[in-house]
């Protein structure tokens, strides 16, 4: 799969104190690039300094056939998808959480390298977090 990345920011999830504010600001900015257009949008993570404890990107991404302008993703079979509970408002923060806590206890090994947020059009969103 190739993405074409609209916008980016860099932040940590427990240093950044401006981190809700950034990610907000990216996802209004890139809404302006992506009105009109009925294609899955990404939440794309990458560039770790470490764990999800460090330094990372966050990008807003859209699938893209142009090679020139685009991240490959590696095999979807060396991801392990997490369903969001669209019906609760922290869904997302909820479903990080969990996944932060399986690590922890070791029943998850990432890879960081990319990790992403799936938004589709119907309003349902899964978490591919990249495993070893």
């Amino acid at each position: 799969m190739n993405l074409m990345i609209i916008k980016s920011v860099r932040t940590n999830n427990f240093k950044d104190e401006a981190i809700m504010q950034k990610i907000t600001d990216m996802w209004k900015e890139a809404s302006k690039v992506l009105k009109n257009q009925d294609e899955v949008t990404y939440g794309l993570y990458h560039d770790y300094e470490s764990d999800y404890k460090g330094d990372y990107t966050l990008s807003v991404a859209k699938e893209s056939s142009d090679n020139l302008a685009t991240i490959k993703i590696p095999n979807a079979s060396n991801y392990e998808i997490f369903e969001v509970n669209t019906s609760d408002e922290n869904g997302i923060l909820n479903s990080w959480k969990q996944i932060w806590e399986r690590e922890e206890k070791g029943g998850l090994k990432r890879a960081y390298s990319y990790d992403f947020e799936k938004y589709y059009m119907n309003g349902q969103i899964e978490i591919h977090i990249a495993t070893i």
